[in-house]
């Protein structure tokens, strides 16, 4: 009878052990319990209007979390964009109106308000994205196609220094596959300690779903983003006033350039910073290969001490500045009889106009 009795314990403490979350789960599960409740779910109220002007209502839903005790909410800017009324859900079932305090179109950031008692909210840690690895652990929270609350686990399966998403140019963006569909836009992206690491912003997806590849906004970039708009309700940012063009190789070549990458100086815009401390734009449109490039102005060759080898490049140099910051440029300027010499322009940037 003992010996029976002393098998089926046996049996029973190997089942157990066998159903024991591992030590990874239990993390993600202790981070889920204790922050779920700071991820909150924004309706965004617009009214459309159909060919015989008859009001059309129109919901979309993205997610976001609470920054501070305060109310104030972080998203992305396309999750509120166009909205005529702004709703946040609470992990309580709770409902609030929400307000717009600012948006970055650069960033894809926005920061909404809440009148939520401070009891009823639950405050993010933000961490630290500069340290970041390939291969570490992220979470991400939020609400996929309208399932609110949802949470999903991956790596940081890359750091790029650039993505573009529509219109907007987001730098030093985490590249993760864990699950990031539509309406997790706005939501964290967490490290294994609970910190918000990243803003989940997009998915490239060819089917409208998950594909394994989401992209997330480093919280370094937010929290730059963030302090602006509480102080002045928009972001401000550096402003040289010149607009160019990539030089490639085979570009320079067809120009006889001494170089073989750089900045073209397609335009100055009147009264600008570039403008004011002599940059100098093209003067003449030419054809090269499938392209149509205007020359005859400044190549920008290096700036701040860095070689140039794109025109986004330097634009990502100039938002490293602030309105007011001197900026050292490099360039390649044309001579009277058709020679290029190099040139040093120093051009203290403003601030750019909203």
């Amino acid at each position: 009878m003992r010996s029976t009795l002393l098998a089926i314990a046996a049996a029973w403490v190997a089942a157990s052990s066998a159903w024991a979350l591992t030590s990874d789960e239990e993390n993600s599960v202790a981070i889920y319990r204790r922050l779920n409740a700071g991820v909150v779910n924004i309706t965004n109220r617009a009214i459309a209007y159909d060919f015989f002007f008859n009001p059309i209502p129109s919901d979309s839903s993205g997610s976001g979390f609470i920054l501070d005790t305060r109310g104030h909410i972080l998203t992305n800017r396309h999750v509120v964009q166009g909205a005529q009324r702004l709703e946040v859900s609470l992990a309580d079932g709770s409902k609030w109106a929400a307000k717009l305090v600012g948006a970055d179109p650069q960033t894809d950031l926005a920061v909404l308000q809440i009148k939520a008692p401070p009891e009823a909210l639950t405050v993010l840690p933000l961490g630290d994205s500069s340290t970041l690895q390939v291969g570490q652990k992220v979470l991400a929270i939020g609400s996929p196609f309208g399932l609110e609350h949802s949470l999903s686990a991956g790596i940081i399966s890359s750091l790029r220094k650039v993505v573009k998403t529509g219109e907007t140019e987001i730098e030093d963006v985490i590249q993760t596959d864990a699950a990031i569909n539509p309406g997790n836009s706005g939501g964290p992206l967490l490290d294994s300690e609970g910190r918000v690491i990243g803003i989940n912003t997009a998915i490239f997806t060819p089917s409208g779903g998950n594909v394994g590849i989401g992209f997330a906004i480093p919280v370094s970039t937010a929290k730059r983003v963030v302090a602006d708009i509480l102080a002045r309700g928009y972001v401000v940012y550096a402003y040289l006033g010149a607009e160019t063009q990539t030089l490639t190789p085979d570009v320079a070549r067809a120009l006889e350039l001494p170089v073989e990458r750089g900045a073209l100086v397609v335009r100055v815009a009147r009264g600008s910073p570039a403008a004011r401390d002599g940059l100098l734009g093209g003067t003449r449109q030419v054809v090269i290969g499938n392209a149509i490039m205007i020359i005859g102005g400044d190549v920008v060759t290096a700036a701040d001490g860095q070689v140039i080898t794109s025109s986004e490049h330097l634009r990502r140099l100039i938002r490293k500045h602030q309105p007011g910051d001197r900026m050292k440029l490099e360039v390649l300027r044309m001579n009277r009889q058709g020679e290029f010499k190099r040139r040093e322009v120093e051009i203290k940037l403003g601030e750019l106009p909203r």
